[in-house]
């Protein structure tokens, strides 16, 4: 039988970061991280204390959906999770939560706005809201849905460049190569969607930062020219 424990143990760690972010209140929120090769992914069981998880807890589901190792009941959101998994090359982890800034957009059905250089390293552009889910998807497989209506709205932006969504009427979801960076996008997003309400509130008409500032600052810090940080 394949060993899981590298993935439930990055996958423990990221969960167990969570609560420090603040990103979450009490357990509402969870991180995936998949093993490409064994064609599976980790993640938290449903509704269990954050100090309370142990690498054994995570539950390994594969990319067909089933669950192949643990015995505690997955996240409810498992199947967005899978979903994001196997639309999006180049990422391993999945981060979603329910960070109050993050969701007032979220509810408010609006794009989160690059409005200055702190999304621009983040983010390259907007980070976009979902259409709400229809009344037959709820019905039907909600958390599939959930995940469908992501992958529809990234039909022309690149998730490797966006790597956030926020689902109408729900949350924030986000990504990366790893269970530590989903969370630190996680965080980030949040610090600019709390940036872009207060910015909103002091002027709703703020305008965009300029294409050039937001391809200067996240050029400099992603793709083969970047220049922020140390080499390797």
């Amino acid at each position: 039988m394949p060993s899981y424990r590298s993935i439930q143990q990055e996958c423990c760690e990221a969960n167990r970061a969570l609560p420090a972010t603040g990103l979450v209140d009490l357990t509402f929120g969870n991180v995936s991280v998949a093993d490409r090769d064994l064609a599976v992914f980790a993640i938290k069981p449903s509704g269990v204390e954050y100090a309370k998880l142990r690498p054994e807890d995570m539950v390994i589901i594969d990319f067909d959906g089933k669950r192949v190792s643990g015995s505690l009941r997955p996240s409810s959101d498992t199947a967005t999770h899978r979903r994001l998994l196997l639309a999006f090359d180049g990422i391993r982890a999945v981060v979603h939560t329910h960070s109050r800034s993050a969701v007032a957009f979220a509810q408010a059905g609006m794009d989160i706005p690059c409005l200055g250089t702190t999304h621009c390293d983040y983010f390259n552009g907007a980070v976009p809201v979902t259409r709400a889910l229809t009344p037959e998807e709820v019905a039907d497989d909600y958390e599939l849905a959930t995940g469908n209506v992501i992958v529809e709205r990234f039909a022309n932006i690149k998730p490797l460049e966006v790597p956030a969504v926020l689902v109408r009427n729900h949350g924030p979801f986000a990504w990366a190569a790893s269970g530590a960076k989903a969370v630190e996008t996680a965080l980030a997003l949040e610090i600019v969607a709390d940036l872009a309400l207060k910015t909103l509130a002091l002027n709703p008409q703020a305008a965009a930062a300029p294409a050039c500032l937001l391809e200067k600052h996240f050029c400099r810090k992603h793709g083969p020219a970047a220049t922020y940080g140390q080499p390797g």
